[in-house]
């Protein structure tokens, strides 16, 4: 995915819709923001179905329900300034975890969807490869309101990603990846 600007964050939403049927006893990736140095930002359903996202180091896990074949979606927030962080599974918000508190996303790296580069763009493990859908990927650089992911769920228009807009991404594919032109 190529952003609309370089990612250099103190804050933000990421939102997407995702379906699988991988069962719980696999750690998959959903989101990776790689630098030269470091993963930066990564979107993960552990090994023992638990979902957490790391910022260039440890993570902050939540325990939600797992992923199925019907699409879900999920957004992830964070705020530089407090710390806050939320996971949201189909509008409804996990409680709030204090994470990273001070920190910048930096600028420089790459995203992928569905696969962790251990390395910048290489060393990829089939293992940890997502194997279903993921659609409808947005991102802002800020915390959207409850009330807003809320509406995105249920159909309503709100404002469109300014990092990533899933309506004008441009996508490039690597591997045995589909994209399918679909009516959300």
């Amino acid at each position: 995915m190529v952003p609309l600007k370089p990612l250099n964050l103190k804050a933000f939403t990421l939102c997407m819709r995702v379906a699988t049927e991988l069962s719980g006893e696999r750690e998959v990736i959903l989101f990776a923001y790689r630098t030269q140095d470091y993963d930066a930002l990564n979107v993960w359903r552990e090994l023992d179905g638990r979902y957490s996202f790391y910022l260039s180091g440890d993570g902050v896990i939540f325990s939600v329900p797992d992923l199925g074949a019907l699409q879900t979606h999920l957004c992830v927030t964070w705020d530089s300034r407090s710390g806050a962080s939320a996971l949201f599974m189909d509008g409804r918000k996990s409680l709030t975890k204090v994470y990273k508190k001070g920190h910048t996303i930096p600028t420089g790296g790459k995203v992928i969807l569905g696969q962790d580069p251990d390395r910048f763009l290489g060393d990829f493990d089939a293992k940890q490869s997502f194997v279903g859908e993921i659609v409808d990927v947005n991102m802002w650089d800020s915390v959207l309101s409850v009330s807003t992911i809320k509406d995105m769920v249920s159909g309503k228009r709100v404002p469109r990603g300014n990092i990533f807009d899933w309506e004008t991404v441009e996508l490039r594919t690597n591997g045995e990846v589909e994209v399918l032109n679909t009516e959300l």
